[in-house]
Formats: structure tokens, sequence, C-alpha cells
């Protein structure tokens, strides 16, 4: 990360944790730091993790549930601490928590915690085997358990959206985002870095949010971040995010990135996620946001979707659903 370089930390061998200054550069349209940009540090610090771990190359498969809390704020003193919790056969289960604070260290704390998984591959792009992790203390045979428990609900949530479909049948507010994937996007396996998607993924549901209601949005969870296929330097890359819902205060914007060779027409599926957005006022309180009403066939179809999504991760190990992404009765 030349941008942020970390200091040594003294972690456990299946550990990396990360720690450097927000930098002016991270300034977001929020005031603070983006989610897009923590997310870029999540997968950077669990890629990390992963390597070490693996001894070879690693590609992002998944993110799950992220709830950002408190802000970062630029000039705070950041930590990314990246733990393996379990393993597959090639798979690796990465717990990633973020905290932030003044460089006093009197007001710092965790923002953000997610599962992230990587999968390690070999010089063809085959998945290879990793060592085995095996628990050696209560608290990590506690967290191993976890995160196996959440492998059925994940499935859920996989197949869950991967049954959508999404046309132009759809009234829902739509945001498309269209750009080459430059140079600077790529990772060290000549791809583009999965969290510089999760960014791109950010920027499109804040345009899609911030048209719909009108007011400053942010984002305040993002899950189901699925990467079907790698991305390319030089692609052509298409990021559209749809409202499939709305909470008293949250928009639920689900998001797909599709890319292809400029030659070409055709554009392939790489990512999907589904984001919350909150609206804020100049206070930066969240304020309620105007109820989306599904018209179409398609809308109530993605309405119904979104709804199933928050009643899968409700059946979550340890779940507690903030009040913006419970589902409205009635």
């Amino acid at each position: 990360m030349d941008e942020h370089p970390a200091l040594p930390a003294q972690t456990p061998s299946n550990a990396v944790t990360l720690r450097f200054l927000a930098s002016p550069t991270d300034l977001g349209h929020s005031g603070s730091v983006d989610a897009g940009t923590v997310l870029e540090w999540v997968d950077k610090a669990a890629y990390a993790a992963a390597v070490g771990w693996a001894k070879t190359y690693c590609v992002t498969a998944y993110v799950g549930n992220i709830h950002f809390a408190d802000p970062v704020v630029v000039g705070d003193l950041v930590e990314v601490e990246a733990t393996i919790v379990h393993t597959g056969t090639s798979s690796m289960h990465i717990r990633t928590v973020v905290s932030s604070g003044s460089v006093s260290g009197n007001d710092g704390g965790k923002r953000s915690e997610c599962l992230v998984i990587f999968v390690a591959v070999g010089p063809d792009g085959r998945p290879v085997p990793v060592p085995a992790f095996v628990p050696a203390t209560d608290d990590e045979r506690l967290e191993s358990e976890h995160a196996v428990a959440r492998i059925g609900v994940r499935k859920e949530i996989v197949e869950e959206m991967r049954r959508q479909e999404y046309t132009d049948a759809g009234t829902a507010e739509r945001t498309v985002l269209r750009f080459l994937a430059a140079p600077t996007d790529v990772n060290w396996g000549g791809k583009v870095h999965g969290g510089t998607v999760m960014d791109w993924i950010d920027e499109a549901a804040y345009v899609c949010s911030t048209r719909y209601c009108g007011l400053d949005t942010v984002a305040v969870f993002s899950g189901g971040v699925r990467f079907l296929k790698p991305l390319r330097i030089g692609d052509v890359v298409e990021v559209e995010a749809r409202l499939v819902y709305t909470g008293h205060k949250g928009m639920h914007v689900a998001v797909h990135v599709r890319s292809g060779s400029p030659t070409s027409r055709e554009m392939a599926l790489t990512t999907t996620c589904l984001t919350v957005m909150v609206a804020r006022d100049d206070e930066g309180t969240a304020v309620p946001v105007p109820p989306w009403v599904p018209r179409s066939e398609e809308d109530h179809r993605l309405h119904e979707h979104a709804r199933n999504l928050l009643l899968i991760r409700s059946r979550a190990p340890g779940a507690i659903l903030p009040t913006h992404l419970r589902v409205a009765t009635g």
C-alpha cells in the first residue's frame, strides 16, 4: 500500500494488521472517508493475510455483511486487522476489523467488521489447496464456528441474488456508470483490485440513492459482494445501481458490475452486491426518505427479493439488524 505505508505489527501468523493515517486523498463526498475506501482497505488487509497463509496468489471471492458505524476521519490513525478464522480446501475465511481514532488515542473505536473469503490460485488461475487452519484457543474456535455457521446463510443469499433478473421493465431509480479500467487499478495478479471494484460499487450506489431522494447519502451496509469473474485492465466497465427497496431511512440498492473488451459489445457479469444507503441532513443526521412504490411486475419481484434477503440475514448467527435494515411490517 504505497499510499498508506503500514507499520510493523506483532500479530499471530494467521493475522495481519495494517496501520496508517487516513490521508487527505481519502476524503470522500460524505466529508469523511467513504465506505468504498474502507472496503479497499479491508480487501488489501485480507489479501495480505491470505497470501501470507497460502504462500501463493489469492483472489477475492466474497465479502460478507459489513456495517459502517462511526465514520473514519481524515487524519485518524487507522488499524485494519485481518485474521484467518477458517479454511476450506482452497478458501480462507478472514475476519476483518477496521478501527480508527485520533493520534492521541483518546477516541478510538471499531468502525466496521466483516468476513472476507479469498481463494488461493496457482499459475494457471485454478484453485490450489491451502494449509488447514486449526483453532488453538477458545476464541479461535468460536470464530471458526461462526464462520462455518455462516456458510449456509451465505449460500442462501447467493442463490437468492443469482435467481434475479434486471431488465428495462423495472421503473425504479437507476444509475449506470461507464469507464475504462485504468492501469492504476491493477492488482498483484494483473487484474483489477477487488477493493477498487467495491469502491466503484459505492460510487454508483451513492449516485443512485442521492438522485432518488435529492439529499446527500452515505453507505451504512454492504452485503453479498460476490466476485464471479476478474476484470482486466483496459476493459470497458459498466456499474449499474438500481433501487429495489426503501425502509424508513434506508435505500436498498442492488449493484451489478459488468466488463468486456473495448473491441466487443459483449459484457460479462463480474460482481454483484446489495448496498444500503441513508440520507443525511446538513448536520449529518439520518433522515426519512420518500417510500418507493413498486409499479411493474419486475418492481414487485425485486422489492420482495430485498425483503427476502433481510429475512435470510436475520438468521445469521448473532445477527442484530439495525433499524434501517429491518423489514417493514404491514
